[in-house]
């Protein structure tokens, strides 16, 4: 389970990075605390279905388009 969390939270910081974001700019656009999307990205927090939506949105990508890692 924690390796699905690792490789999601490297393909959500690619995602990041290719928008030329900070986490804390990230975090000001989505709502989200800087520290969550930090832990989200190390592996460390398996986000709900409600943040993945906020989260492909402030990238401006589908759901699906997020999913595929």
């Amino acid at each position: 389970m924690r390796n699905i969390l690792i490789e999601f939270g490297k393909h959500l910081k690619e995602l990041r990075n290719n928008k030329n974001l900070t986490q804390q700019e990230f975090a000001n656009k989505s709502g989200l605390h800087r520290n969550y999307i930090g832990m989200i990205e190390r592996g460390e927090r398996n986000p709900s279905l409600i943040n993945l939506e906020i989260i492909a949105k402030t990238l401006n990508i589908s759901l699906s388009e997020l999913m595929k890692f």
